[in-house]
């Protein structure tokens, strides 16, 4: 099992964009006993990715509660180094 941090990030590499409640709904099955699997830690993970220059921000709405929802990407480059330095 790969650190949550690193999950959370590989997760980018698998789909087109997604946001910290689409990561977390991903990663509950094997990651749900964790106590980081929570919005804030992952937001945090995220955004460090983004400083990072492996994710990019794509786009934002409001969801049903009226809570802002950031979607990110793992652009090429930022693809192409998660997946050499996290393995399948």
């Amino acid at each position: 099992m790969k650190p949550l941090n690193y999950a959370i990030l590989k997760h980018f590499t698998k789909v087109k964009e997604a946001c910290a409640d689409d990561v977390i709904e991903a990663l509950k099955g094997e990651y749900g006993h964790f106590k980081a699997l929570k919005k804030p830690a992952v937001i945090e993970a995220i955004m460090t990715g983004e400083a990072n220059g492996l994710l990019e921000e794509t786009r934002y709405e409001l969801d049903e509660k009226g809570e802002l929802k950031v979607y990110y990407r793992a652009h090429e480059e930022g693809a192409a180094t998660i997946n050499k330095y996290i393995p399948n």
